[in-house]
């Protein structure tokens, strides 16, 4: 789950006006949760043309830029995070699934990335990089061209107010990218703990690690199917020698270079591992349909030097799956990401540039969805 800032440093999106107006949030004092002033009341936008499957949607977020946004299990809370109120890099902020209540959770140090609730909606863990460094990670060096930085993240939890912050993994490398299992046992997670980037899963207080992965390249971005028995997740494997060197000499720069990443599936213990996808460009941000049998997820296979991001949903049974076996859902000039299902499968939580004020503007929707 990579921060959309550095998905989209390299590209110039297509800006709307933007009609909904925000929760003022308290910036709190370093180190400290900030707390929400007023409620913010939901604004009803338009579905794009073609967008048959949304309706009665909504935007929960104005301002900054908001993404990775995740429903508690009781479909009562999201989680997401948020660059705002003046910082330069992403905090983990919590809200009421309509909006309201919202709350920083993080210290207000370092960077963050992919939060995700625990069973009760009262904790909830996510990544973050202030233990290693207070202020927010340097930009990557432009001369490397399009590129992901691998910050030293780790994972920690917190409560929901932002109290009893706890650090899961000591690893002195990139760690992040966590989602919890159905039972709300493992947290599957990516790591370059070892050397390369890799998927492993953990029980929740941090202990039982196991590595799934162990193909040269870049996996990442997993996320458990329903039942809990398969994992879909993002991967760029090197073709041959000369893709090798690249990606390794940028690993040891701690970057990766995303411009080709295709779906893939495993069973839970790391075993079975299929190419899903066959598209190219960039696919990311997966997740499950309610029911198990389908995966949407977002690309730009279309434009793949654009930044036109579209969500997707392709069968999860599918092999290698190219633009005549997926379904378009968005249809929008600029980017839409990061897409996750209510519990009770009646809405679609995601991120999206439309209706924005500024180029770099995003924000949280939330649409009724309908087969």
């Amino acid at each position: 789950m990579k921060s959309l800032q550095t998905l989209l440093a390299a590209t110039t999106l297509v800006a709307a006006i933007a009609c909904s107006r925000g929760t003022s949030i308290t910036n709190g004092t370093p180190g400290q949760p900030a707390t929400a002033r007023t409620p913010a009341p939901t604004t009803t936008v338009p579905a794009a043309a073609g967008e048959k499957h949304l309706s009665n949607l909504h935007q929960l977020t104005d301002g900054g830029e908001n993404a990775e946004a995740y429903f508690s299990r009781d479909g009562e809370w999201i989680t997401f995070q948020s660059t705002r109120d003046g910082r330069t890099c992403d905090q983990q902020f919590v809200m009421r699934a309509d909006g309201s209540d919202v709350r920083r959770v993080s210290n207000g140090l370092g960077k963050v990335t992919c939060g995700w609730f625990l069973p009760d909606g009262k904790r909830l863990f996510f990544g973050s990089s202030h233990a290693h460094d207070s202020t927010c990670p340097p930009k990557p060096d432009p001369s490397a061209g399009y590129v992901w930085p691998l910050d030293q993240f780790d994972i920690y939890t917190v409560n929901r107010d932002g109290t009893g912050l706890k650090r899961l993994t000591n690893y002195n490398a990139y760690t992040a990218e966590g989602v919890l299992s159905p039972d709300g046992k493992r947290i599957v997670f990516t790591s370059l703990k070892d050397g390369d980037l890799d998927i492993y899963t953990m029980n929740v207080d941090g202990t039982d690690v196991r590595r799934l992965t162990t193909t040269p390249g870049y996996d990442g971005g997993p996320w458990w199917s329903p039942d809990g028995k398969k994992i879909v997740y993002r991967a760029h494997h090197p073709a041959d020698s000369a893709q090798l060197a690249d990606y390794r000499a940028l690993l040891a720069r701690k970057m990766i270079r995303p411009s080709r990443v295709e779906l893939y599936t495993m069973n839970a213990d790391g075993s079975d591992q299929r190419q899903i996808t066959a598209l190219g460009g960039a696919n990311f941000g997966p997740s499950w349909t309610p029911d198990g049998k389908k995966i949407i997820f977002a690309t730009n296979h279309v434009a793949p030097r654009s930044g036109n991001f579209d969500l997707y949903l392709v069968d999860a049974s599918a092999s290698k799956a190219g633009r005549d076996q997926v379904e378009q859902v968005t249809f929008t000039p600029v980017f839409d990401g990061f897409p996750m299902f209510s519990p009770d499968g009646k809405k679609l939580l995601w991120a999206s540039n439309r209706h924005s004020k500024l180029p770099t503007e995003t924000n949280l929707f939330v649409a009724d969805w309908t087969w």
